[in-house]
């Protein structure tokens, strides 16, 4: 077909690996798809010029055969007689994404789209608040999914008929045409790929034998769950087709913010303020918890403002069950908006009993940090 430099027609260097190769022929095979390009015989030429060069280039002798001599060093092993094993591993453009994309399997060795199919898989979206997700909880929820249809039992015929055998495809579901060496399958139009034709359809569900109805669930949320996972409720997708088996229901989880929890991982982060006495003299303070009671802390005397510790195993469940987290509190010296003459008295006698200030500057990697707090916190705790 053609003599232009197979090197040349894929893109690549002629050192080029095995998995360049691939990359490059799956990048021109989608480019000019004939299915894709409908009436461009350009494209059609580029497709299976990629496909030769392709069939020649993955194969070790015929590449080497081809380094050596180029294309008379082929002879009779040439190209058109290239093994269709070759390209496995690129259903997704000769096959899988025939449904994506309305081209159909190529090299006669596709599968049969007639018969029973699967039903689409379905996704929902659940909020829930931090408190549930560090609790677990049992929620309802409602979605819509095609379910088989009561009256004609998901065969889509009505009542004393059924389906008959699609003439056009003779029940494969496909037809198949040649074009050079290659076998391209179509999605019949007749029967749409069903492989089957109704010829007095049911009046409830209209031939689909599928209708919508809305579903109720409980979903179980496990304690430590976290945003963006993820729970699969198998068989509750929408039903399939001819009898095809249902699919699944995919619950993605959405944790609402913390007023003042931080969580990563399943660590979590919060800031307390601490009044200063206690901070200098030390004592007992209270921390909140995600859940229950207050968790006691014992402050030390002299403790800094944006002291951070750490309560072990007072953070998130883990989602799979094995242990908590950690809770890291860092505490804050909290500075009074309104003083009354008692405590400015005191106050006052203070500042005079301290030594005298000094306004000096600090090191700039002693003492300034332009990071958030949180960040700090995870550096130092690892």
């Amino acid at each position: 077909m053609s003599h232009a430099d197979y090197y040349e027609v894929l893109g690549v260097e002629r050192g080029a690996s095995e998995g360049d190769l691939k990359s490059a022929y799956r990048r021109l095979a989608l480019q000019h798809h004939p299915d894709r390009n409908q009436g461009r015989k350009d494209a059609e030429e580029k497709f299976k010029e990629a496909a030769e060069a392709y069939a020649v280039l993955s194969d070790p002798q015929k590449r080497a055969a081809y380094d050596r001599f180029g294309h008379a060093g082929l002879g009779a092993q040439g190209p058109a007689g290239f093994d269709p094993s070759t390209f496995v591993g690129f259903e997704d453009i000769l096959g899988g994404l025939g449904d994506a994309f309305g081209f159909g399997d190529l090299f006669g060795g596709g599968r049969r789209r007639g018969g029973p199919q699967q039903g689409a898989h379905l996704r929902y979206d659940l909020e829930i608040s931090f408190e549930e997700a560090a609790r677990g909880s049992e929620t309802s929820i409602q979605f819509p999914r095609a379910e088989a249809c009561d009256t004609c039992k998901g065969s889509g015929a009505a009542a004393g008929t059924g389906p008959t055998t699609c003439p056009s495809c003779q029940g494969r579901g496909q037809q198949r045409y040649q074009q050079g060496f290659f076998t391209v399958a179509r999605t019949c139009a007749q029967c749409r790929g069903a492989g089957k034709v109704i010829a007095k359809p049911c009046a409830t569900c209209h031939g689909q034998g599928r209708v919508p109805r809305d579903r109720k669930l409980t979903v179980r949320v496990p304690a430590g769950i976290s945003t963006g996972q993820r729970l699969r409720l198998q068989a509750e997708g929408e039903h399939g087709t001819l009898g095809g088996p249902p699919g699944d229901l995919f619950v993605v989880i959405q944790v609402q913010d913390h007023a003042f929890f931080r969580r990563d991982g399943n660590d979590l982060y919060c800031e307390i303020p601490v009044n200063f006495p206690t901070l200098a003299l030390g004592g007992d303070i209270r921390v909140p918890s995600v859940l229950g009671e207050p968790e006691p802390l014992k402050v030390p005397e002299a403790t800094a403002t944006g002291t951070t510790f750490r309560l072990r195993g007072k953070g998130m469940p883990d989602v799979s069950g094995r242990g908590k987290g950690d809770l890291l509190v860092t505490v804050q010296a909290s500075v009074p908006r309104k003083l009354t003459k008692e405590q400015r008295r005191l106050l006052d006698d203070l500042a005079k009993a301290l030594p005298p200030e000094k306004f000096e500057p600090r090191a700039t990697d002693a003492g300034h940090d332009e990071r958030n707090l949180f960040e700090r916190v995870k550096d130092i705790f690892g």
